[in-house]
């Protein structure tokens, strides 16, 4: 799929500097950026703050298509940024575009 490159979209990272059923973390001032990298080789992107306590999103273990936040276990969705029941929360989610192997975000 080729990616409409507009001022909305920034280059990430290769896909492969994902790991796979791992994440990466991109540092901006305004919250840092969990990546997350499924089985499939489908990427996620999520604000790296749990929304119980604000633990560490990229610290914790991806499985399926829900990372498990490393403080309290909470399962957060990848797609939605939402808690999976019985939790109840949200963490922010952003646009991810694939473009060959190379990774872009919309941080607006």
């Amino acid at each position: 799929m080729n990616v409409p490159l507009t001022d909305n979209w920034t280059r990430v990272c290769e896909v492969e500097e994902i790991p796979r059923l791992g994440s990466r973390v991109l540092e901006r001032a305004l919250g840092n950026v969990a990546l997350f990298r499924g089985a499939q080789d489908q990427v996620f992107a999520l604000l790296d703050r749990c929304p119980h306590k604000a633990g560490a999103l990229s610290q914790g273990i991806v499985h399926g298509n829900t990372v498990t936040c490393p403080l309290h276990g909470w399962n957060i969705a990848l797609d939605t940024g939402h808690a999976c029941a019985p939790d109840n929360g949200c963490t922010q989610s952003f646009p991810i575009k694939l473009d060959g192997g190379a990774v872009f975000i919309a941080l607006d």
